[in-house]
């Protein structure tokens, strides 16, 4: 028996109704997410602290615009007496396949796009981050209509079967790999996807650099959330030089953010499963460990690493680390970090640190990334005018703040003509004479184009 398929049906019913596309239904909907993460903070933080040992909150609401928004067209010269608009429509029935490592921030990041934008919705949270997992599918449905919205469980098993069905968009969050699967089954139904991947994302550090400020901000954002992020620096790449001026600077660093005993530190989290913990800890054995190192099984514990004397062909370098470890790699200089970089699958972030800002715009011009830094680490996810979405093996399509409104959006094109004024149409009906052919080139031909 199919467990999925009376929920869908629901769902797809309600959106047939139309009463998802109000925009008031829709600020609605927003409004109860808001309410949910006010009335539930602590609630959240506590789920967050036994799936990860979290502190603090995540998640934030977002806002419907004031209006769905009809963006104005170019007429042809066949077309100035038109109406040519673009209007952004819901699809229909959406799926949400949300991660574990941020299971509040990027479950409800899509969710408010696909919701604004007047979707209907099947979310489903990651199973791994269990008590997360269970909040959402018992308390976040009581603040939205559950006629248009719904929550779904299970694992692996239970998501293939879910995904055997006809959605109108999927949005997943999480590994190439699974990306792949998920890709698989929407081209069955040709089910347009937004895949936000992940991969192994370059730090590029110049010689021309103070090397305090440069490993303050990579010590930041690499163990962050203890590496558990998918824009975080996976790898640095450096000269034998800085990285000797480099290694005291991350050990300040880290002495700083986390102090002497980094396992005590209350801003240092843990790895969410013990299967993650001992793949990361065989990691370990890659290259030499120049800092940290320390590991606890019974605490799925592993203390912030640095390792020098890496070999582009070990187990570290050959997937994206996702843990609260940071290889160096050495190179000679800008063009050969350029080369190792564009041999390899094309990341979902870069970062670049140099005093001299032609180094910096080199590595952007002669790179691709789904995002990319200039002295500094994935701050620009703060800005919600800046999208995140990857490229090539790092993902396709776009969210965060508008984009996601965009990306959850059908843009359809349209044109409304006057009922009358046929005369002035007379030129575009055959028989054609050389005249008329002339004109409409003429005509055809003389559109504004623009390019950047």
């Amino acid at each position: 028996m199919d467990p999925f398929a009376d929920t869908l049906q629901r769902l797809r019913e309600a959106f047939s109704s139309g009463c998802t596309r109000p925009v008031e239904f829709r600020a609605t909907q927003l409004k109860g997410l808001g309410r949910f993460l006010q009335e539930n903070k602590q609630l959240l933080q506590e789920a967050l602290a036994q799936d990860l040992r979290k502190v603090g909150g995540q998640g934030r609401s977002g806002r419907v615009p004031s209006s769905v928004r009809a963006y104005l067209a170019d007429p042809s010269l066949f077309t100035q007496l038109d109406s040519a608009f673009i209007r952004k429509e819901p699809f229909g029935l959406v799926l949400i396949i949300a991660p574990w490592n941020y299971p509040v921030n990027l479950t409800l990041m899509p969710l408010v796009g696909a919701l604004a934008a007047g979707n209907c919705v099947v979310l489903k949270p990651s199973e791994i981050s269990k008590s997360t997992e269970k909040v959402l599918a018992e308390v976040l449905p009581r603040y939205l209509d559950q006629s248009c919205f719904a929550v779904v469980l299970g694992g692996p098993e239970e998501t293939g079967q879910l995904l055997e069905h006809k959605f109108d968009h999927i949005f997943f969050t999480g590994s190439p790999r699974v990306g792949k699967i998920v890709m698989t089954a929407a081209a069955k139904h040709l089910t347009p996807v937004t895949l936000e991947l992940g991969g192994k994302n370059p730090c590029y550090v110049d010689d021309n650099c103070d090397p305090q400020t440069v490993a303050n901000r990579v010590a930041l954002f690499r163990y962050l959330n203890t590496g558990q992020t998918c824009v975080a620096p996976d790898y640095i790449l450096c000269s034998p030089e800085t990285q000797a001026r480099l290694l005291p600077a991350l050990q300040s660093a880290i002495t700083r953010f986390y102090g002497d005993d980094p396992r005590a530190s209350p801003d240092l989290g843990r790895i969410i499963n013990h299967k993650h913990f001992q793949r990361l800890r065989g990691l370990l054995s890659c290259g030499r460990v120049a800092i940290g190192g320390q590991s606890d099984d019974s605490d799925r514990y592993i203390a912030p690493t640095v390792l020098v004397d890496v070999q582009e062909t070990e187990p570290v370098m050959q997937e994206e680390i996702f843990g609260p470890i940071l290889p160096i790699l050495n190179v000679r200089g800008l063009d050969e970090a350029i080369d190792f970089i564009n041999r390899r699958e094309k990341p979902l972030a870069l970062y670049a640190f140099s005093n001299n800002s032609q180094v910096i715009n080199q590595m952007l011009d002669r790179t691709s990334s789904g995002t990319f830094g200039g002295n500094d680490g994935f701050i620009y996810l703060t800005l919600p005018s800046l999208p995140l979405g990857g490229v090539g093996n790092s993902g396709m399509g776009r969210y965060h703040g508008e984009f996601s409104f965009d990306t959850f959006s059908h843009h359809r094109a349209c044109l409304l003509a006057h009922s009358d004024l046929e005369k002035l149409n007379e030129i575009r009906y055959p028989p054609y004479s050389g005249w008329n052919q002339q004109v409409i080139s003429w005509a055809m031909g003389n559109q504004r184009c623009s390019i950047l």
